[in-house]
């Protein structure tokens, strides 16, 4: 029987293993897996929820500092609606808005490849999110 500690790592193992057919992913002291896809940091950790359900837990900041007008952050939850993974977020803050999407899932017992598909389709959702929402820079 594995250990909590030997299970997350085990899935974060088999996380940057699918991600990395990619992305360029870094491995942060605490073991997370940090990335930028198209513009979009993002992160995956795992935790251990009870005995034998470990999840993955991918977060991607979409935008940050967004104007806080009214219908930006209406637009960008319905946009966000018609993707089947993830859950966006919106913070108010003394800047404007910031846009998170996130997505958490049990990764025991998926292939590698299998992983990565899912993966991707949350990242590429927060890629097209920030497209549609953010003016090119320049």
């Amino acid at each position: 029987m594995m250990t909590e500690a030997a299970d997350t790592a085990e899935l974060l193992g088999r996380a940057r293993e699918a991600l990395e057919r990619y992305l360029e992913v870094h491995v942060d002291d605490d073991g997370a897996l940090t990335f930028s896809h198209a513009g979009v940091p993002g992160v995956v950790q795992s935790t251990q929820l009870a005995e034998g359900l470990t999840v993955l837990s991918l977060t991607c900041v979409v935008a940050w500092d967004l104007p806080d007008k009214p219908g930006v952050a209406t637009a960008a939850a319905e946009r966000a609606g018609q993707g089947l993974f993830g859950t966006l977020g919106v913070t108010h803050t003394d800047r404007g808005l910031d846009l998170t999407l996130r997505y958490a899932f049990p990764g025991q017992g998926l292939e590698v490849s299998a992983l990565g598909t899912l993966l991707m389709l949350v990242i590429s959702t927060a890629s097209q999110l920030r497209n549609e929402l953010v003016p090119p820079q320049g």
